[in-house]
């Protein structure tokens, strides 16, 4: 009974969730002469190396063409990537495993994103021509797979018995859920120290690692007194279920004998090593990530783009806004790598896109939030092609000036935000996406943007472009401990996420890999993403817009 939880495994920070596909179609194509078709659905997904690989197959549904499969596809979801999948019908007519002696009834290419942002996708389905496969169509639903509930706990003891020697006993309890293979450990409360009648902090078990959501399934809890050396002596044990677990209030608690066997046998007239007190147990659910997603959530995807001088004259190829021969330089590559990801979640697909640190026609003004397109009452791109374009034409039609000042920008969107907030539900989240060359010259008004943002559904990527000293970036960026504004006040949350652009590029300047960087660097922007909207909504106590649920962390009835 080591005191020691294990270390979470990296893949498990990275994947989101799993999610389970469950496909079905209509009107497919009759290819059969004397019956109908007898359709499957394959699954494939798209490689970093961009090549085509299986993913699993559905079973054969005999003489249909409105098929209902009933083998679903789990897969594991990650934000950060654009995950590409080809779901590819075919009509089965004999019992290779080869596809392509079969008849194709069509397909579907699509991303996972916009699957799971619509819940339910359905599509015509396609033939390799790109002509329409009939009157055929596909419908895909999302489920994520993790019970999300939570178990809060309330939990004390009295009349434990004396383990220790000297002292009295240093009580602990551990929570067992009953498996195929044996008891598997839960949970695993704090030590008590000295305390035969202790009261244990306020604790919360997954309702999956308690019982697998079985509210009948045995729980076994163990009491030990706890020792330094590991030697933990056992107090006693008892078995319940949540149904009756479920039952205990602070006017009436549930309450359970530790038994010890050892003990019981040896001594007569035994009746117990103590009591176990639920004083509250309350199942509550807890919104992930895909529930604010599905259940309407909009993610708004705002583009800054720093014009300052020290970028270098755009017509120099030393420049980092000099657009090569092949149309690209590094602000391109992060607009292109970052957006394509986000824009599955934004149901418009308009983006506000501005630029900072410039002079702009007529007057020649510098500004540090001016729209791409010039147009101050609508400067929304349509679509990431839509921002790239406005880049494009803006770029000569500006002098590049300074200084950089990052708080008129942040504090443009933390409006928008701020608006959003007066909703009841999670109806909205902001990312703001800031490509820089350098460094930040409104430092304190910048802390002081971000800390107020922190309060907002919002949060900020930076990704920095070119050599400069980024110093600066990494200290707004939480991961070293709360920032602070010039008033000494801590932001709620961690909002800021910078990433050098330069980590995704080889000693000569070229990205590393073709295919790699625009992921790579995706994955590494987007990454805190997820948590810091659901921390967020959770925190707030706000539901998904299309949720019949209760709030987070209210009492669920079961």
């Amino acid at each position: 009974h080591a005191l020691s939880s294990p270390p979470e495994s990296d893949m498990a920070a990275q994947c989101v969730t799993k999610v389970e596909l469950t496909v079905s179609c209509d009107n497919l194509m009759d290819r059969d002469i004397t019956s109908k078709s007898d359709p499957l659905c394959v699954l494939l997904m798209n490689s970093s190396d961009s090549k085509w690989y299986e993913v699993g197959r559905t079973e054969k549904i005999q003489n249909c063409l409105s098929p209902k499969f009933a083998k679903k596809f789990l897969i594991d979801y990650y934000f950060e990537m654009v995950q590409k999948l080809k779901f590819g019908i075919y009509d089965i007519d004999n019992k290779t495993i080869d596809l392509s002696d079969d008849d194709f009834l069509g397909e579907l290419e699509c991303t996972l994103g916009q699957v799971v942002s619509s819940k339910k996708l359905t599509r015509p389905l396609m033939l390799k021509s790109k002509s329409p496969a009939g009157k055929g169509t596909i419908t895909i639903c999302a489920e994520e797979i993790n019970d999300s509930r939570v178990v809060n706990f309330e939990v004390e003891a009295r009349k434990l018995d004396k383990k220790d020697f000297l002292g009295k006993s240093d009580p602990y309890l551990e929570f067992f859920k009953q498996t195929a293979t044996g008891w598997q450990l839960a949970h695993r409360t704090e030590v008590v120290k000295n305390n035969l009648n202790p009261t244990w902090r306020p604790f919360r078990i997954p309702l999956q690692s308690l019982c697998g959501g079985d509210l009948d399934k045995p729980i076994k809890v163990e009491c030990y007194d706890y020792d330094n050396d590991g030697s933990h002596d056992l107090i006693g044990i008892f078995e319940t279920t949540m149904t009756r677990l479920k039952e205990a209030s602070r006017s009436s608690p549930a309450e359970f004998e530790c038994i010890n066997s050892k003990k019981k046998q040896k001594k007569k007239g035994y009746k117990n090593s103590g009591v176990v007190s639920v004083k509250s147990c309350q199942v509550v659910k807890e919104y992930t990530f895909l529930d604010y997603i599905m259940g309407g959530c909009q993610i708004n995807f705002t583009v800054a783009i720093d014009f300052t001088g020290s970028n270098g004259d755009p017509r120099s190829p030393q420049s980092l806004h000099y657009i090569s021969p092949q149309g690209v330089n590094e602000y391109l590559s992060a607009i292109w790598s970052v957006g394509n990801v986000i824009q599955d979640y934004d149901s418009d697909k308009m983006f506000p896109a501005f630029g900072f640190g410039a002079q702009i026609p007529p007057s020649w003004q510098v500004s540090h939030e001016f729209p791409l397109n010039f147009v101050p009452s609508n400067p929304f791109c349509a679509g990431i092609e839509g921002v790239v374009e406005a880049y494009r034409v803006c770029l000569p039609q500006v002098k590049l000036f300074g200084p950089t000042n990052f708080s008129p920008i942040i504090n443009h969107v933390a409006r928008f935000a701020q608006q959003a907030l007066q909703q009841t539900t999670a109806s909205q989240y902001f990312v703001l996406l800031i490509i820089t060359d350098g460094i930040i010259t409104d430092m304190d008004e910048t802390r002081n943007a971000i800390v107020n943002a922190s309060r907002l559904p919002m949060s900020i990527i930076i990704v920095g472009v070119g050599r400069a000293d980024f110093t600066a970036m990494e200290f707004l960026d939480g991961d070293d401990g709360r920032l602070r504004s010039t008033a000494g006040e801590a932001a709620m949350r961690d909002i800021v996420q910078f990433v050098p652009f330069r980590q995704f590029k080889d000693v000569r300047g070229r990205l590393l890999r073709r295919h790699a960087p625009p992921e790579a660097l995706a994955k590494s922007v987007l990454a805190e993403v997820p948590t810091q909207l659901v921390d967020f909504f959770n925190t707030m106590k706000l539901v998904p817009p299309n949720s019949t649920g209760p709030a987070p962390n209210a009492s669920e009835t079961l």
